[in-house]
């Protein structure tokens, strides 16, 4: 590790633990940049650094619950102290119905506790790690890419919370890329199709069929196949694209 299209950026990343974040932590270190892998699990967090170090990368771990402003700011603090900087910053925690019990209710019936969970970490978590990496940013520029989901762009029945919280993602993610292109800080979201990560693993069981009939690639997606979006966009390869939402999801919401 060490060379790369993220050679020696430091670059913070929410939800690292599984899933799309850990596999953004891996591919960011491949291609050369220092890590910050944040997670509310500090054994998850720990896990996917050290796997870093394993392989030769520079990484350091970071526990904080996105939905809580003082973990958030301390995050964003123990990144710039460690590394001097922060040029880019992957906003990637996330929950779903079945984290909160609402799994599979229709928008009158969700619980009220379930939907002000989701909405507080899916995006006010969004919200506030932008307000503390776009000000490490300021003097620096840099990059941001938020998590949402093709929940963002589309409806998806029975997951009212959920898409909510993903369309106020990506239009979170337009309206600070318009205030901030100025000071150099790009700001993109990427939009996930059906991925085979933890959050969805038990829904997949029974729907995997359906799915990939309704994807025209004719398959779910990967985590790494996200991380390598990801990748790009916090790179300077990609120095001309912020306000964007790009869908990764083999098709589905062209279908």
């Amino acid at each position: 590790m060490g060379e790369g299209i993220c050679r020696d950026k430091a670059v913070l990343v929410t939800g690292a633990a599984s899933g799309i974040g850990r596999a953004t932590v891996l591919a960011l270190a491949r291609e050369g940049a220092r890590v910050i892998a944040a997670d509310r699990s500090a054994a998850g967090a720990a896990a996917v650094a050290e796997a870093v170090r394993a392989a030769g990368g520079e990484a350091i771990d970071v526990v904080a619950d996105v939905a809580r402003e003082d973990d958030v700011a301390a995050m964003v603090e123990t990144a710039v102290r460690r590394f001097g900087r922060l040029d880019g910053a992957v906003n990637n925690a996330g929950i779903g119905g079945a984290e909160t019990g609402s799994a599979g209710k229709r928008t009158a019936e969700i619980p009220r506790a379930a939907w002000d969970r989701i909405i507080a970490v899916n995006l006010t978590g969004v919200w506030l790690g932008m307000t503390h990496e776009i000000a490490a940013m300021q003097a620096t520029g840099g990059a941001i890419v938020n998590v949402a989901s093709v929940g963002g762009v589309v409806g998806l029945p029975t997951a009212a919370a959920y898409t909510a919280s993903k369309h106020g993602v990506v239009g979170l993610t337009k309206a600070a890329a318009i205030e901030y292109g100025a000071a150099a800080i790009r700001i993109n979201a990427v939009c996930p199709g059906y991925i085979e990560t933890p959050l969805i693993q038990a829904s997949l069981e029974r729907r995997r069929g359906h799915l990939e009939q309704r994807t025209p690639l004719g398959r779910l997606g990967t985590a790494e196949e996200i991380a390598e979006l990801v990748v790009w966009l916090c790179s300077d390869r990609a120095a001309y694209v912020t306000g964007a939402a790009y869908t990764i999801d083999g098709g589905y919401t062209a279908a």
